[in-house]
């Protein structure tokens, strides 16, 4: 089945207009639970609830409304949603192409795949082909379920990819979260660190990471179908702290020497068995 697609309009730069399509470039291991009435797996129902009268209200009856001030409200229609006009409606209007690896990752939300329209193959293509060329990527703003936001167009193994950034008074600074003046660091401190560090460097390799709190989950709904308890693992016992930092540092580089030393024999033992 063909994915569904979340947005349609047009990207434009310059003059030049691409019409596509815009679909969800991720998706989530997530296990959705329901609230059940635990005698009889009964659902559990929500009431909307006036706090003043203390009673039930209908839907008909219920508007957004935006606190300006402590208590006081301004509420909103439909319409008045309706009457912002923002640019970026139906298009994704690039203002600036940047290279892409200048962009702080902190901007990031979220990642969609932009397809195109059925006959925009050819614009679609010179925007892919001029991008991978120039080697940068587009900004520029769309809105999206009635939400304005900033995106950055890029190019990843052929498709046009949109990066939903947050503007920039939505990104926290740093600041205030360390002391103003961390203390001084000594440098054979610092040359083990990074011994330690290039112990662990290597390629990105992201099959490498998996997600084993939910399969972990599956597994626990598994046993409960098939009726078995399922009791809290022990807890292993809390090792005794390294006297010191440098002692730490100097077991943790033990120990990564150790794995390293264990990980071409893995593999040789892999590539063994493949012929």
């Amino acid at each position: 089945m063909a994915p569904r697609a979340l947005w349609t309009g047009t990207i434009t730069f310059g003059l030049v207009n691409v019409p596509v399509r815009v679909y969800s470039a991720v998706h989530q291991h997530k296990l959705d639970f329901h609230l059940v009435h635990e005698k009889d797996d009964s659902p559990i129902g929500y009431q909307k609830v006036c706090k003043l009268e203390e009673k039930p209200v209908p839907n008909d009856e219920i508007v957004k409304a935006y606190e300006f001030q402590k208590g006081e409200f301004v509420q909103l229609t439909d319409e008045d949603f309706e009457a912002v006009q923002v640019e970026g409606q139906h298009s994704i209007d690039l203002e600036d192409f940047v290279p892409y690896e200048d962009i702080d990752p902190a901007f990031f939300a979220h990642t969609y795949l932009v397809g195109p329209q059925d006959g925009a193959e050819k614009t679609y293509a010179l925007l892919v082909r001029a991008m991978e060329e120039s080697g940068l990527a587009g900004i520029g703003k769309f809105v999206m379920r009635s939400r304005q936001y900033l995106g950055c167009l890029r190019v990843r193994e052929g498709t046009l990819t949109l990066e939903q950034l947050y503007f920039v008074d939505e990104v926290d600074p740093p600041a205030g979260i360390v002391p103003n003046r961390l203390p001084s660091v000594a440098k054979k401190e610092l040359d083990m660190a990074l011994t330690l560090i290039d112990g662990f460097s290597g390629e990105w390799q992201p099959e490498k990471y998996e997600d084993t709190y939910t399969a972990a989950l599956r597994e626990v709904v598994k046993a409960k179908r098939r009726g078995k308890d399922v009791h809290e693992l022990r807890a292993p016992e809390d090792e005794e702290a390294p006297p010191d930092l440098m002692e730490a540092l100097r077991l943790s580089i033990e120990q990564s020497q150790k794995s390293r030393r264990k990980k071409p024999a893995a593999r040789k033992k892999r590539a063994t068995a493949k012929r």
